[in-house]
């Protein structure tokens, strides 16, 4: 064999070998890419990459891991920026064992009878949600909406309720959040929990029965709830923690008689930071085992413009404070705030008062806050004004009951101050106030077109509307 022969067929095999080595690669990228890629062709014009359980549509789920295929949705909307949503189509159940992770300006949603549903015994640790962001940095545009969130409460008996197990929806430093049209039901935490968060949207969402919050906003700003439906279990329907610029309207909210029935039916705390634009009116609040709103300043002391200006109007309180075991329930239970408004709502049947300043005694109360003492607010002049509300058929609460069955009450006289005017109060089973007191109230039956409907418009007639009450106030 000449040398010339040689050469052409040492130079032969490594062509050969790196056409072969070419080959390889191109067959793992092309498998690489195949993981990722939708098992049906994409239409861009839309915008919406689908996610069924049929193999008729873009991604495909098996009902096993199905977060795997649902985050590659994802990811592929967050690599091409023509696309904007995910849709869950239904009817289908996708379980998940695994977290769901959401990317900037990107819409997750579904057919009605699609749902999310947590595993049997998923094991999760706490503080792992269902649906968060990609990563730890800021994020901006996300809505979820549409859909189905079952948190499989009872096939994951090893975890408590309210401790920061299975939270459905968790996002931090993120903007313009919008959570609706929603079912979530049955878990062991929060609904959706924002925090350090801005622009934060919940409305027209049915909650039942999850285990902590319905809302939990906790340092954001510009928070709003509307039209939601919520039965609370463990914790309150909505909460927010130190937040600011907050709207809450037009939500129903109850709950039932249990141990595990939770607490207020709105929270509002103030531990540190700005808290003096907050607005509650047009709910409809009625059975909640604990307040139907709780109002809160605690911890470390603050000036005043720091916690004040509280408006509460043009609410329905009926049958709130249920809860045997405790004795801070009511209609309105607040401590440390300033220059709070009551006005123009309804309370009838209220345990223990419609309306009482009391710091709360028992376990609920954390003995810290993220390293601070939680202590009642020091200070002066915490005010609270009452006017225009009708405040009927107020009766004892359940646990120590004597003395209480007031309309209004103040514990605390030496620090807060109510201010009464133009109420109307009528068969408050104690009687009307309790270390406060008004020269400007009135007391008779409002005449309610039907209490027992709980329809509480007035009939012509009624001395009330004089005191600034009108048929549409509530």
């Amino acid at each position: 064999m000449n040398k010339k022969y040689l050469r052409y067929v040492q130079q032969n095999r490594k062509k050969i070998g790196l056409s072969i080595l070419i080959l390889v690669f191109v067959i793992a990228l092309r498998i690489f890419v195949l993981t990722i890629q939708p098992d049906q062709p994409l239409k861009p014009p839309d915008h919406i990459v689908y996610v069924a359980g049929d193999g008729s549509e873009n991604f495909t789920c098996d009902g096993s891991d199905d977060q795997l295929e649902i985050n590659q949705a994802l990811e592929y909307v967050s690599e091409n920026p023509q696309f904007t949503t995910v849709h869950l189509k239904g009817p289908n159940t996708y379980i998940i064992s695994d977290s769901i992770f959401i990317g900037n300006n990107t819409t997750l949603e579904g057919d009605p009878l699609a749902a999310i549903k947590l595993k049997d015994n998923a094991d999760w640790p706490v503080g792992k949600p269902l649906i968060t962001q990609m990563s730890d940095t800021e994020i901006n545009g996300i809505t979820v909406k549409g859909f189905e969130i079952d948190g499989n409460h009872d096939n994951n008996g090893d975890k408590k309720k309210g401790l920061g197990y299975y939270n459905m929806i968790h996002f931090l430093d993120a903007r313009e959040i919008k959570v609706h049209d929603m079912y979530l039901h049955d878990g062991h935490g929060e609904g959706l929990k924002a925090e350090r968060s801005y622009n934060v949207q919940y409305y027209n969402n049915n909650v039942y029965k999850l285990g902590h919050n319905g809302l939990f906003a906790i340092e954001c700003l510009n928070v709003e709830a509307w039209n939601n439906t919520i039965t609370i279990r463990t914790d309150s329907g909505l909460r927010v923690l130190n937040s600011n610029n907050v709207k809450f309207h037009d939500n129903f909210i109850d709950s039932f008689y249990h141990w595990s029935a939770g607490g207020s039916g709105i929270l509002i705390e103030k531990t540190t930071g700005i808290v003096n634009d907050i607005e509650v009116n047009n709910n409809t609040i009625h059975n909640t085992y604990g307040p139907g709103v709780w109002l809160i300043g605690w911890s470390e002391s603050y000036a005043r413009e720091e916690a004040q200006n509280v408006h509460i109007h043009n609410n329905i309180f009926y049958d709130t404070g249920t809860n045997p075991s405790i004795d801070w329930v009511g209609g309105i239970v607040t401590t440390g705030f300033y220059n709070t408004l009551i006005e123009n709502n309804i309370f009838d049947g209220a345990y223990h008062a419609s309306i009482v300043h009391m710091y709360p005694s028992g376990t609920h109360i954390y003995p810290t806050y993220e390293g601070h003492p939680v202590l009642e607010p020091t200070g002066t002049g915490y005010t609270t004004i009452i006017r225009n509300n009708i405040i009927v058929n107020t009766r004892p609460r359940s646990k120590d009951p004597e003395g209480t069955g007031y309309a209004i009450v103040n514990y605390l006289p030496e620090t807060h101050t109510f201010i009464l005017e133009n109420n109307c109060l009528y068969n408050n089973s104690a009687g009307n106030y309790k270390n406060c007191t008004s020269t400007a109230d009135i007391y008779t039956d409002p005449l309610f077109v039907n209490r027992e409907k709980h329809d509480y418009n007035l009939k012509p007639g009624s001395l009330c509307t004089g005191a600034g009450y009108t048929s549409s106030c509530c």
